[in-house]
């Protein structure tokens, strides 16, 4: 007799919100790949509910999409609503983005944080697999670009919405000084910032003694211009899926 077919989920879109740009492919959720070329736009100035439902609706539109859709949001969620938006409108507070979403479209959305869905991402498909698991220790994923956004995994189980690139540093908010954006705006040479992501590091490490840190966003695949300046008792290795982890782990979020 002839074996069924293993019947497999249908791909969920997958929507990475950034402070500079918004990411989105379908996703397959069993595998951790995308299956669309990735579509970009660039995050709307000022970046308030309005406009970034637009640009939102846009891409679904493009996608001409129907089907389930996950999305990171770069702030503290809970059941969809706005808590916090560092680096958007300060509008955002207070809304519900799921609901908001829903109303412009025909998905089923499911919202959380952006380093949440990019950790997700890595403890399922990539460099945190082999933690991922009882007994598998503390993960935590930092992600570097606009700001600093975290994820923290305690033997496989995400700790939402940590937020830890805003804890204070010099007396100031650390994510002023270890997010990429800074970088780049400041014109700093790759050993200066390696070494100000290093003293960031060092003091999560303090914290939260963390087996294992992913480093996660675009200036992942450049981690050799800058690791050699981090200097931790921690394993510190770049993100498998680099800059598509926020995308991926944006659709795994509409499983848990």
């Amino acid at each position: 007799m002839a074996k069924k077919p293993v019947k497999s989920n249908p791909p969920v879109l997958g929507i990475d919100i950034g402070g500079t740009g918004i990411k989105s492919a379908p996703v397959d959720i069993e595998k951790g790949v995308l299956v669309g070329e990735r579509y970009r736009v660039d995050t709307p100035h000022p970046a308030t509910p309005k406009s970034m439902l637009a640009a939102i609706g846009g891409i679904i539109e493009h996608w001409n999409w129907n089907g389930p859709l996950g999305c990171g949001f770069p702030g503290v969620m809970k059941s969809g609503e706005v808590y916090t938006a560092a680096n958007l409108s300060k509008k955002w507070i207070g809304v519900n983005i799921t609901d908001e979403i829903e109303k412009i479209s025909p998905c089923k959305a499911v919202v959380i944080n952006d380093a949440d869905s990019a950790g997700l991402a890595e403890m399922k498909f990539g460099v945190g697999e082999e933690y991922n698991r009882h007994g598998g220790g503390v993960v935590l994923m930092v992600t570097l670009g606009t700001g600093v956004g975290t994820a923290l995994f305690v033997d496989g189980h995400l700790v939402r919405n940590t937020e830890l690139g805003h804890i204070e540093i010099d007396g100031e908010d650390a994510e002023k000084r270890a997010a990429e954006i800074h970088r780049e705006i400041e014109g700093l040479s790759w050993k200066k910032w390696g070494k100000r992501v290093n003293k960031y590091l060092q003091h999560v490490e303090r914290l939260l003694s963390p087996d294992l840190i992913i480093i996660g966003g675009g200036v992942s695949k450049k981690s050799d211009k800058f690791f050699p300046y981090i200097k931790i008792r921690a394993e510190v290795v770049p993100a498998k899926l680099l800059n598509d982890a926020g995308i991926v782990g944006a659709a795994l979020a509409t499983e848990l």
